[in-house]
């Protein structure tokens, strides 16, 4: 159980830094014009989020597993996606936050990996973060009634990015 409560603290930690990222981009983004979309639905996803997190956190008191085999590939899993969601960041820049919005200045990204995975934030950060953090809680009620619920909110939001991008980057 050791291992439950060292990897919450540091999931959660992840998680607050990289809010702070985003909180701090967003200050410079509003103070160069940018526009925000989506908004109720960036604060839906906000709270789906977290009550995944809450949710996966309490199964996992409720009924704590020992380590096993599931365990591991969850850890692996999330790591690779905290790794894929510090690299976006990295390549995104300034104009990365969890909300959705276009500067002035924004111009589209097309280095290979935005060219071969469309919204590598969502799908290679995000989408593997939950299926890693409940495989390793071994929180698997969280994982097959909140991932789906989680899915749908999400595909709102890549819908309402592919709208904002199409009418920003005719070439997108």
């Amino acid at each position: 159980m050791p291992y439950t409560i060292a990897f919450v603290v540091a999931a959660v930690l992840l998680r607050l830094g990289s809010l702070a990222i985003s909180v701090r981009n967003e200050r410079g983004l509003l103070l160069s014009g940018a526009v925000e979309h989506g908004a109720v639905t960036t604060k839906v996803l906000a709270l789906a989020h977290a009550a995944f997190y809450a949710a996966a956190i309490t199964e996992a008191i409720l009924q704590p597993a020992p380590a096993s085999w599931i365990t591991w590939t969850g850890l692996t899993v999330y790591a690779l996606s905290m790794c894929a969601l510090f690299w976006v960041i990295r390549t995104l820049g300034r104009v990365w936050t969890v909300k959705l919005y276009i500067a002035e200045d924004h111009h589209l990204e097309t280095n290979w990996l935005f060219r071969r995975v469309r919204h590598p934030n969502y799908y290679l950060n995000i989408v593997p973060e939950l299926i890693g953090f409940a495989l390793t809680l071994q929180a698997f009620t969280t994982l097959s009634v909140g991932l789906p619920v989680y899915a749908v909110i999400l595909f709102l939001r890549i819908r309402q990015e592919e709208q904002v991008m199409r009418e920003r980057f005719p070439e997108y």
